[in-house]
């Protein structure tokens, strides 16, 4: 498979390109890139510090690798690494770290336009994030998490695997794993069954998600108390995924409001 360079791109004559890759009109590969094969890389995007796996499709007007947005950072060499067949689009900012050496990004990732992922991040396996999603400085987003179009997650902030984010969200603590949240100082307002069905959870593990979810939550206890309860029982690995996720939070948990309809319905046996 050919390499496809257009004639006014700007390549770094150290950029590592593999084989089968495409570079458009008027984009600038610059210092210290690495492009894996069968990577399409459209007009007039800028990478610079960064590393992509193979069949990534950069459709136009991307800046990866760039400068984090922090006065912190001097100019010290760091870099930002995506994986495998990532799709990103129009206008999207992905920038290298600034107090560690990487921003992360994994694979079969789909970021619309306008979309950002800032300095440090470090984001897991198919992970949308809707227009205009952006995620701060330090942000952790877990595999097959959901951000919806104008949401926004405060710096350090962490987002559960299979979480999902509402349009417009403001996520300034830790979202469990395989809720909905929503909301200015976003809280869950339900559980992501349908992502949870769509990747084969079983009705045992959605239950025992649920069951997870009620005892942090609803049965009156604190919540160190209610993780012992429940690191005593024999839950399967996919509910002693949240168990895991609130021990490590250093937020704190978004806590969901009490008489909510829809989660009541979704806490439904």
């Amino acid at each position: 498979m050919a390499t496809k360079i257009h004639p006014t791109a700007v390549i770094d004559p150290k950029a590592q390109i593999d084989d089968g890759v495409e570079i458009g009109p008027l984009t600038v590969i610059g210092e210290d890139v690495q492009i894996g094969a069968g990577t399409k890389i459209g007009p007039h995007c800028i990478l610079e510090f960064c590393t992509l796996g193979k069949n990534n499709w950069l459709t136009g007007a991307a800046y990866v690798g760039m400068p984090p947005q922090d006065w912190s950072y001097k100019g010290e060499h760091k870099r930002f690494i995506m994986g495998d067949s990532n799709v990103i689009r129009e206008n999207v900012t992905l920038h290298r770290g600034a107090h560690t050496d990487i921003t992360t990004m994994g694979s079969n990732c789909m970021l619309m336009a306008n979309s950002h992922i800032g300095h440090d991040c470090r984001v897991g396996n198919n992970v949308v994030m809707v227009n205009c999603a952006s995620a701060a400085g330090h942000v952790e987003i877990g595999d097959r998490a959901l951000i919806s179009g104008l949401a926004g997650i405060h710096q350090f902030t962490r987002i559960g695997k299979f979480a999902m984010i509402s349009g417009g969200g403001m996520a300034n603590q830790d979202i469990i794993p395989y809720v909905t949240a929503q909301g200015d100082r976003a809280k869950p307002v339900g559980l992501n069954l349908v992502g949870m069905k769509r990747n084969g959870f079983t009705r045992e593990q959605i239950k025992a998600v649920k069951h997870v979810f009620k005892t942090l939550f609803f049965r009156g206890l604190l919540l160190k108390d209610a993780v012992a309860k429940l690191r005593a029982e024999n839950l399967p690995a996919e509910a002693a995924l949240i168990l895991d996720f609130v021990e490590a939070s250093k937020r704190g948990i978004a806590r969901p409001r009490r008489n909510s309809g829809s989660l009541e319905k979704d806490l439904a046996d």
